[in-house]
């Protein structure tokens, strides 16, 4: 790192930085009920990205024969580059956050397969006929910083994941269902998967007719992820906000959805997947509250948008090794309201449980749009679900469907470790049945 510092500033480069990562995963698969692969992989590399004469230049490698000719290659680069915005960051406090466990560093290659064979038995002695598939799969990802403004920043991270679930084909019927669940810590407890998975067969037993029209959709913590998460972040994003495309580029301190919405991104939090001291520019992670009671409280910037924007970077950087950093997410975090998971039932005559999309992206994400078909989804009568339904789209657009809230879970549940939220019920989702 300091090698390259150094041959950057010898090169005459106003600043410098240099990006380096490593990683090392061990990924094993199951199909039709039994082991079908394993594997381990190791990848590293180095980036360095300059500002010469205004201009941002990039040149990567994951040789480390090749890292000299970084400097090289970016000489060329630099003069047709974007126009820089920003200044590198330099030394700064960043907060402490539990994301090493060296148990999942340790972790042996039979127990992996362990637990995903003893899942995979667990759910087919109630239902020998599902054809299950499971992964597990463990990493070590470090990541280190180093510029010419005297930053240094490096931290390790480890990763854990567990998946599984199976499909049921009955004549022309074919049912999905899935659980999963993912940490920088180590866990052992896999029972709620497994309840989890019961739960949708069970509920899947039958099959209903889902009513068509307007009608409350109670959306899962799942269903929230599937269906609701992606136009809504989209707005937020200060590359879409800084070129115009964002619906909430003239909204912010402006209410636009119920006041019980409140949507956190935060990198902060211990244990999970995306969290870290820093972002991928060496600027410290905090937790940013993009939506608070409802109203527009912040974009998620890195140091370019930000700079462009006459803003500060919100830490939310994040980077491929041969790409330059764009704004993201880390772990989102959606805050429970006031209602037991049960009573979201109550007072529904006719609606439907979202569960799990086919073909999620559908229509203007950027406008909050969304339309697609329920690949897992329950039909409610009179307060109870009585089956599940198939053939079945839902559509509408984000903010008129968290504008008409009509109650928010008590509990949020984390969904595949990169996101934590409650169930939803809401209007002004449109149904249609082809039943």
């Amino acid at each position: 790192m300091a090698d390259l510092i150094q041959l950057a500033k010898d090169a005459g480069f106003d600043q410098a930085e240099v990006y380096r990562v490593s990683s090392e995963s061990q990924p094993i698969g199951f199909e039709t009920n039994r082991l079908k692969e394993a594997s381990r992989r190791d990848t590293s590399g180095a980036a360095l990205r300059v500002i010469k004469d205004g201009r941002l230049g990039l040149s990567a490698t994951t040789d480390p024969a090749a890292e000299d000719g970084l400097v090289a290659r970016v000489v060329e680069l630099a003069p047709f580059g974007a126009k820089a915005a920003f200044e590198m960051p330099g030394p700064d406090d960043y907060p402490a956050v539990d994301i090493f466990d060296p148990a999942i560093a340790a972790l042996e290659f039979d127990t992996m397969v362990q637990t995903g064979q003893t899942l995979i038995d667990a759910v087919r002695r109630d239902w020998p006929e599902l054809n299950c598939s499971a992964n597990v799969s463990r990493g070590v990802h470090t990541m280190s910083l180093s510029n010419t403004s005297g930053l240094e920043a490096e931290y390790r991270q480890t990763s854990y994941s567990v998946g599984f679930g199976g499909e049921l084909v009955r004549g022309d019927d074919m049912l999905f269902v899935w659980e999963g669940y993912g940490a920088s810590r180590l866990f052992t407890d896999t029972d709620w998967m497994v309840e989890s998975v019961l739960r949708q067969l069970e509920w899947s037993r039958d099959t209903a007719e889902a009513p068509s029209g307007q009608v409350p959709v109670i959306f899962t913590p799942r269903g929230v992820s599937a269906a609701l998460l992606g136009p809504l972040l989209s707005g937020f994003n200060g590359k879409a906000v800084m070129t115009g495309s964002s619906p909430m580029a003239e909204r912010l301190g402006d209410k636009v959805v119920d006041e019980r919405v409140s949507v956190f991104d935060d990198a902060t939090i211990a244990g999970a997947i995306g969290s870290r001291p820093c972002d991928d520019e060496g600027v410290p992670s905090r937790r940013v509250a993009l939506i608070d009671r409802g109203v527009v409280s912040n974009f998620l910037y890195d140091l370019q948008t930000a700079g462009r924007m006459s803003a500060a970077s919100t830490g939310s950087a994040g980077r491929g090794l041969t790409s330059l950093p764009t704004p993201g997410t880390s772990v989102v975090d959606i805050a429970p309201g006031d209602t037991p998971y049960d009573d979201l039932f109550l007072g529904i005559k006719e609606g439907i449980v979202v569960e799990r999309l086919l073909g999620a992206g559908q229509g203007n994400q950027m406008g909050g749009e969304f339309k697609a078909n329920v690949l897992l989804g329950y039909k409610i009568e009179n307060g109870e679900i009585v089956g599940r339904i198939k053939d079945t789209m839902i559509s509408g657009n984000v903010y008129d469907a968290l504008s008409k809230l009509e109650a928010v879970s008590d509990r949020a549940e984390w969904v595949y470790g990169t996101l934590r939220a409650p169930a939803i019920r809401c209007l002004g989702v449109e149904v249609a049945s082809a039943g």
